[in-house]
């Protein structure tokens, strides 16, 4: 275990000493207990490693989760606040070995990437893709899939899976709309 935030109890030493070897009064006078007395020193000492501990223990979270198998696994999570998250938004094909689901990836990726820090990735299967980030703490998945080619109707084509970190709930969203809306999650996060 790390300390926190350290606080050292100095009493009156620190001004006691200074008083001795500087010939210059410490005291101070109590108008209400008419008393003089020298002033106890709190001294307490944060920096910058700190608060990065304080915001990596408060992010993490560990929750049971049950796959579409029926299989309980443990889903590891940085709950970092959207705005402090490292990543706003990764950037996934459905498949990496389909060239139209890639192309097509890579514009949405071009299209975030001069709005939010975005990651792409490839790797693996789409499950394992959202974990990963969910360890990382990216509040946002976007998947480009058959549906954004519009082999289901032109009514979804130009349309991805926008996948919330959190309640990783999954919702169809326009392309066109993904930087206002990414946008405004962001501010009116917390």
């Amino acid at each position: 275990m790390q300390e926190l935030w350290g606080i050292a109890a100095r009493g009156c030493y620190d001004l006691s000493q200074h008083a001795k070897f500087s010939g210059a009064s410490m005291e101070y006078f109590d108008e209400e207990k008419k008393r003089k007395y020298v002033p106890h020193v709190i001294e307490p000492a944060v920096g910058v490693d700190r608060i990065t501990l304080a915001i990596l223990v408060s992010a993490y979270a560990e929750e049971t989760t049950t796959d579409e198998k029926g299989q309980t696994e443990t889903r590891i999570v940085m709950r970092f606040a959207p705005r402090v998250a490292p990543i706003k938004v990764a950037v996934f094909p459905l498949l990496r070995n389909k060239p139209p689901l890639v192309e097509k990836a890579r514009a949405v990726y071009k299209l975030l990437q001069p709005h939010f820090t975005t990651e792409w990735d490839d790797r693996g299967n789409i499950g394992k893709r959202y974990r990963y980030q969910d360890e990382q703490g990216t509040p946002w998945c976007v998947t480009i899939d058959f549906d954004t080619l519009g082999e289901k109707g032109p009514e979804l084509q130009d349309t991805v899976t926008l996948r919330d970190r959190d309640t990783m709930k999954q919702e169809r969203i326009k392309i066109a709309d993904l930087v206002p809306l990414i946008s405004q999650r962001l501010r009116s996060s917390s």
